[in-house]
């Protein structure tokens, strides 16, 4: 278990220790089908995706999506990605440095805005849970602000980390955002769901590979 003192990380999962890439595009394709939207490539969803996920369907149709097809992608969306996730896998060397973190008398926790129900049983059937000292995905509807969710994890955390030695780990612009939103510090990874340019526009360590996060994370709460 983590204490007062140690470091800790906060991961994200999808795009992060979850390399999910194909599904994510694949699911969102068919989303943007059900609107007659064109497809796009991985390279063109890494450098318009943002979060609020409606603000991403604004920059594609050039309005903001109405509440029915919100939803409606919404649906499409989650469906193809339940039936896709199966082929993807933790993304390379991810296992080995949540145990070699954990080894070294460190904490982590896992948090994701994929929704908890879904998100636990897949953590756990990776084997890697025990890594972990809590795992929070989504419980509320989606779209909403990982930066929120952030506070209620470390409310939750609150005894076992020290959120001045607490670095998240995230793909994304709003992984970064929720750790200032709390006063954490950041690290973000290109491999994920957007582009090293994008990410390098936030202002904070970004990365090519997981173990160089690691290292920076160390680095940070030194």
């Amino acid at each position: 278990m983590g204490m007062h003192g140690s470091a800790h990380i906060v991961w994200d999962w999808n795009g992060t220790l979850f390399h999910d890439n194909d599904a994510i595009i694949g699911a969102t394709n068919a989303a943007f089908a059900e609107l007659g939207l064109a497809p796009i490539t991985l390279e063109q969803y890494r450098a318009l995706y943002c979060v609020p996920v409606p603000r991403f369907y604004e920059r594609l149709l050039g309005r903001l999506p109405t509440d029915a097809e919100w939803e409606q992608m919404d649906e499409v969306f989650h469906r193809y990605y339940a039936e896709h996730r199966v082929r993807c896998g933790l993304t390379d060397g991810a296992a080995e440095l949540l145990a070699g973190w954990r080894s070294a008398g460190h904490s982590q926790s896992l948090l994701s805005m994929y929704g908890h129900e879904e998100l636990v049983p897949l953590v756990r059937g990776f084997g890697i849970e025990p890594h972990f000292i809590r795992v929070d995905g989504r419980t509320g509807p989606s779209g909403g602000s990982k930066a929120e969710h952030m506070v209620r994890h470390l409310e939750a955390l609150s005894g076992a980390v020290a959120v001045a030695r607490t670095v998240v780990i995230g793909d994304a612009a709003d992984d970064a955002v929720a750790a200032w939103h709390v006063g954490a510090g950041a690290v973000l990874y290109t491999g994920g769901s957007h582009s090293r340019a994008s990410l390098e526009e936030v202002g904070v360590p970004v990365v090519d590979t997981l173990a160089e996060a690691v290292e920076e994370a160390q680095r940070l709460v030194a």
